[in-house]
């Protein structure tokens, strides 16, 4: 089994600490708790993320662990991922409204919805706790389960909790997962680039 050590970004520029330190493992703590003061701290940054014309076309569907709705969502979630997302406390549906109640097309309501996400992570992080993202869920049995309106597309489920220590029995092939090598792209590949393969 590989030990997880410093799982700081090694970055080309300096960043916010919150930013460079953050990660997103898979071997969570089954005995760690997200109180409601960190969940509504949570849910509230995602609130106040940034949003097109203030539309906000975003929603969340919310379950603890040992509730009928987290054993539902975990039973649409992939195989892979129903293994290590059980074990969080607290799984989060996000939900991208499509069209508007007057059924007019919403503009770019993914991006807004990773906006919210983005900033419940980062949120998340400063609190001492780890989101994992995931799109390997069955989103419309998820629609189906919560019903979820047409207009309105499921789109990713979010585990939040505490890394587990090394203390805490975890499936070895979790922990090689979170020890291996943090990458991204060179900023070269991202910013004005003349190759778009």
């Amino acid at each position: 089994m590989t030990a997880v050590s410093d799982r700081r970004a090694k970055t080309d520029a300096p960043i916010h600490d919150l930013l460079a330190e953050r990660w997103s493992p898979r071997s969570f703590d089954p005995r760690g708790e997200v109180d409601e003061t960190q969940l509504a701290s949570l849910l509230e940054a995602a609130r106040w993320a940034p949003s097109w014309m203030n539309t906000q076309p975003r929603r969340f569907i919310v379950a603890r662990r040992g509730t009928a709705e987290f054993d539902a969502i975990v039973e649409r979630l992939a195989p892979f991922n129903a293994t290590w997302a059980a074990q969080a406390p607290v799984l989060v549906v996000t939900v991208a409204e499509l069209r508007d109640a007057d059924g007019e097309d919403v503009a770019a309501p993914d991006y807004d919805l990773g906006q919210a996400v983005a900033h419940l992570t980062v949120q998340a992080h400063a609190l001492g706790l780890h989101v994992r993202q995931m799109g390997g869920i069955d989103g419309p049995a998820l629609a189906e389960r919560f019903g979820v309106p047409d207009r309105f597309r499921v789109t990713t489920v979010v585990a939040i909790g505490r890394y587990a220590s090394a203390e805490v029995d975890v499936d070895p092939s979790l922990r090689d997962r979170d020890a291996a090598a943090r990458s991204r792209k060179p900023l070269a590949e991202l910013v004005n680039p003349s190759d778009w393969s």
